[in-house]
């Protein structure tokens, strides 16, 4: 229970963390969208598939306001939920939980071979009836 627990804090509290450092990664910075970064590549096909301009709303802005200014409060609370839901379930599987593999038996198995195959015979033999 202890190790769920944890795990809940850690999945929230890295979810609400890593929101920042991605989109910065991205290319979203509080100076705007960096150059030749996956954030401008975003714009201008936005831009390109808006005659020109890249719309209020849309995603691009969006994240690019989230980059300048972060996130709400009730935005942070929110991903924080859902980190530590996500933390959660992780933190309740185990590794212990898992099924042994079966281990190999030195059993000999059918059709595989085990020497040389049999040479065929050299004569035609046939049979009568």
């Amino acid at each position: 229970m202890m190790k769920r627990a944890a795990a809940a804090a850690v999945g929230g509290a890295l979810a609400v963390g890593a929101v920042p450092v991605v989109l910065s990664a991205m290319g979203f910075t509080g100076a705007g969208i960096a150059a030749s970064s996956i954030a401008a590549k975003m714009m201008s096909a936005a831009a390109i598939a808006n005659g020109g301009g890249v719309s209020a709303g849309s995603l691009v802005a969006t994240l690019q306001s989230v980059g300048a200014a972060g996130l709400s409060t009730s935005s942070n609370i929110l991903l924080a939920s859902v980190g530590s839901v996500l933390g959660a379930c992780l933190g309740n599987s185990s590794s212990s939980s898992l099924p042994a593999e079966p281990e190999a038996k030195d059993e000999a198995r059918e059709n595989v071979p085990q020497g040389e195959p049999p040479k065929p015979p050299l004569k035609s033999e046939k049979h009568e009836e």
